[in-house]
């Protein structure tokens, strides 16, 4: 049996996996310069031009670029109308920025459990979850699948709720064969680095309704117009604006959009690329006993943004924590999505308490993320792949 590096042994790689990188090329790079020798480095027409495409690209009227995802989704609540008190439904296994959203509106979050073959928000659960309070749904698509969006869109429709779809892992994702971003009232996307296509930091939110397009207009530019049909003192001359609502400067830049633009012409090959990785993974993991690998649900053409395992630790000796060091030692980039938003100290301060959704919290304290992004080698994969297997080996009951 090998010895682990994290005892002295040699690990798998020399160098470190990491698990998730963008990849940058000459024509990224040129595209940002031509940007930069412009008229234009913000609120130009590249940021006009990202949005145009990106709708196009999912199908949907309307999309509106933001300085990050959570400026995204906090952008989304504005539109939606979510107000102190208010009530908006989330999963709790994601990044905070899912129910951070719902805070800067003033509204409460509420948690709905998952689905524990999907990972995905469990609609039963939703319906549960619904007061007279509630106002909103947000559904992540975890990893990149797809949540279940028909039923929850009936949710909405019965109960006269707004969808935001948190779909920061899923750009390139189809649901029943329709492109993520075209379906629900609003959809949030994120382009940070370690996402399908990065401008840096960014955030774009798509929707087919114009009154949501307009107060997200609004909100990114610290709810100040120009536009002379919103003005309520018409008479004023050209250099006139008027701020309409409390927003903020969420906008952003002609660079970076540029850089969106570029990375957007090769997204479907970085797609393709992620969902080949993925294949072979589930081929080799599928044979080592004790890793439960993703399942996707039939209506889901995941673009994979993140590769989780699930260990099923009562096979081994020790617990996650120790399998999650030994790997790193192996120089494998490792990660957990997510701790359950409401075990935040934050959250727990708030009143939330632990309980609230067992599927989740029992999932949490046995998955792993494995490295996945296109510019990894079938080499790396295996790399990845043998690390697994040297670890479990070793920390398998006898």
């Amino acid at each position: 049996m090998s010895r682990l590096a994290i005892s002295g042994g040699r690990p798998v790689r020399d160098k470190y996996l990491p698990y998730g990188k963008q990849w940058i090329d000459e024509e990224d790079i040129k595209a940002v310069t031509d940007t930069l020798k412009s008229d234009y480095l913000t609120t130009g027409p590249k940021v006009k031009e990202l949005e145009e495409k990106i709708a196009d690209y999912v199908g949907s009227k309307y999309a509106v670029a933001v300085s990050n995802g959570t400026a995204a989704l906090h952008a989304a609540c504005f539109a939606a109308g979510i107000k102190e008190g208010d009530e908006v439904i989330t999963t709790p296994l994601t990044f905070a920025a899912s129910a951070n959203c719902i805070l800067y509106q003033g509204g409460i979050p509420v948690f709905a459990d998952i689905d524990p073959e999907t990972y995905n928000i469990d609609v039963k659960e939703v319906e549960k979850k619904i007061t007279q309070k509630t106002r909103a749904i947000i559904p992540v698509d975890y990893t990149g699948q797809a949540v279940d969006l028909d039923p929850i869109l009936e949710l909405a429709e019965k109960y006269n709720l707004i969808v935001i779809e948190d779909a920061a892992h899923a750009l390139g994702t189809e649901y029943k064969g329709k492109k993520v971003g075209s379906i629900s009232h609003m959809t949030e996307f994120s382009l940070h680095p370690v996402k399908h296509i990065t401008t840096g930091e960014g955030g774009v939110i798509t929707t087919d309704n114009e009154e949501y397009y307009k107060k997200l207009m609004l909100f990114r530019t610290h709810g100040i117009t120009r536009e002379k049909d919103l003005l309520f003192n018409k008479e004023e001359g050209p250099w006139y604006y008027e701020q309409l609502e409390l927003g903020y400067n969420y906008r952003i830049t002609d660079i970076q959009c540029a850089l969106g633009i570029s990375q957007l012409n090769k997204l479907d090959k970085f797609i393709q690329r992620r969902r080949e990785l993925v294949k072979k993974y589930d081929e080799y993991l599928s044979q080592i006993d004790g890793v439960i690998i993703p399942c996707e649900a039939e209506y889901s053409n995941s673009s994979w943004h993140l590769y989780v395992i699930q260990i099923e630790l009562e096979k081994f000796r020790v617990g996650r924590k120790e399998i999650f060091e030994a790997l790193k030692a192996e120089n494998i980039g490792v990660n957990v999505h997510y701790i359950p938003v409401y075990y935040h100290p934050y959250y727990q301060k708030l009143g939330y308490k632990k309980g609230i959704c067992p599927v989740a919290e029992r999932l949490y304290e046995r998955i792993i993320t494995l490295p996945l992004f296109p510019r990894m080698t079938d080499t790396d994969l295996e790399d990845v792949v043998e690390a697994v297997e040297k670890v479990l080996t070793y920390y398998r009951k006898d």
